[in-house]
């Protein structure tokens, strides 16, 4: 955390129970050797008094737009102007809402209007806020301008009920404000990605092939390129443009996947097998078009190579991310994979229902992994991506923090 020594980090506290986690945060951020100013809306208040939080951050706790012991000098823009990082933790659906619509009719809001830094958002609400769709909205609005979104982790809820809408824990934003001042949260890590489909030959003109356009595996490649990390995206034949920042190496059937993974995957940190392999290709692909004659006719097919699985039994496997594309139960069917598997995470989604899958714009995920789950709601791939990159470096730090101890 020397990367955070000296930066000014400007923290928004907004209303809700999970405000009283931002008093150990600003303690680890302090530690960490960051300064640390606070402004709180006015319903923060109720939650965590502006006493404590100035005892912790040793700075007055700002709470006004309209306080004459600032305001003469113009004290939002001195703050907007003052940060390295705005992060707003908890962000409450209204405070989201607001922000999202530009709106500055309270200090918080108009600083972050009024800044040109990185804003992060911490997101706490009821599981039913966070899935609403007027959220969801805001969640679409809020990626497409660059403001990041760290979280929501899903659990216990104040409330009692359980779901999505948790803030994250004061150690993981600890360790996503460090990464955001380095080179990105994935900033010294290579990634290797797998997208789009592979088409397996019958004859020079005909192929077997599935109907993934590739969309989601290049969206967390640009994700991925977006948080810093040196990211290869293998590629079936697929009618994208590269993502920015991003070696393509293009491919076009099972084997040649196989064989271009394999090449790359033994400096790579993290491997998401985000491509739809064809599970079988024909035994022997004729050299010539095959003829209309005869009324019925066999083709013979083997098994392709299952590249994750070979990725994750590696003697030092990559952190790996699988993804089940299911018609039915993907839950359960993406558990079993990823235990036969053995990845570290694997991505879920339902590709036979009215909204995502194959060919869409939008998707959802359900996230699981070894005694943790994560919903993704329904979305455009981009900020899915953003999503689902969040939580698999969040999870990586983990594997490796614990590995080192």
């Amino acid at each position: 955390m020397a990367v955070m020594h000296g930066r000014k980090i400007l923290l928004g506290v907004s209303g809700g129970i999970a405000a009283y986690k931002t008093a150990q945060l600003i303690r680890l951020l302090r530690a960490a050797g960051a300064e640390v100013r606070v402004v709180m809306t006015r319903a923060a208040e109720q939650f965590i008094t502006p006493m404590t939080l100035q005892a912790l951050s040793g700075q007055p706790v700002r709470q006004s737009l309209f306080d004459p012991a600032h305001e003469a000098a113009m004290g939002h823009i001195e703050l907007a102007r003052w940060a390295d990082l705005i992060l707003v933790a908890p962000a409450s659906a209204d405070c989201m809402a607001r922000i999202a619509a530009g709106m500055a009719d309270d200090l918080l809001t108009t600083i972050c209007l009024a800044s040109e830094v990185p804003i992060a958002l911490a997101p706490a609400m009821n599981q039913g806020m966070w899935r609403n769709s007027a959220t969801e909205h805001n969640v679409r609005t809020l990626a497409r301008r660059g403001i990041r979104l760290w979280g929501p982790a899903e659990g216990d809820q104040a409330c009692g009920e359980t779901g999505p809408g948790r803030m994250l824990e004061p150690e993981q934003l600890l360790h996503l404000v460090g990464e955001c001042f380095s080179a990105g949260a994935a900033g010294g890590l290579t990634v290797l990605l797998t997208a789009g489909p592979t088409r397996e030959p019958i004859d020079p003109v005909r192929f077997i092939s599935n109907r993934s356009s590739g969309k989601m595996g290049f969206a967390l490649a640009a994700a991925f390129a977006a948080q810093g990390a040196e990211v290869t995206l293998v590629s079936g034949p697929v009618v994208l443009p590269t993502p920015p920042g991003v070696r393509r190496i293009d491919v076009e059937t099972a084997l040649e996947m196989e064989a271009a993974v394999m090449a790359e995957v033994e400096r790579c940190d993290i491997f998401v097998g985000c491509a739809a392999v064809a599970d079988y290709r024909p035994a022997q692909a004729v050299g010539q078009k095959i003829k209309k004659t005869a009324q019925t006719r066999d083709i013979g097919l083997v098994r392709n190579p299952d590249i994750l699985a070979t990725v994750a039994a590696r003697p030092r496997p990559p952190f790996t991310v699988g993804f089940a594309a299911e018609t039915e139960r993907p839950v359960e069917y993406a558990q079993e994979k990823r235990k036969v598997k053995g990845v570290d995470m694997i991505a879920a989604n339902l590709v036979a229902a009215s909204q995502g899958g194959f060919e869409r714009d939008e998707n959802a995920l359900t996230v699981l992994w070894e005694g943790g789950r994560k919903e993704l709601p329904m979305t455009d791939k981009p900020h899915l991506a953003q999503l689902l990159v969040t939580q698999v470096l969040i999870n990586y730090a983990e594997r490796h923090s614990a590995e080192d101890t």
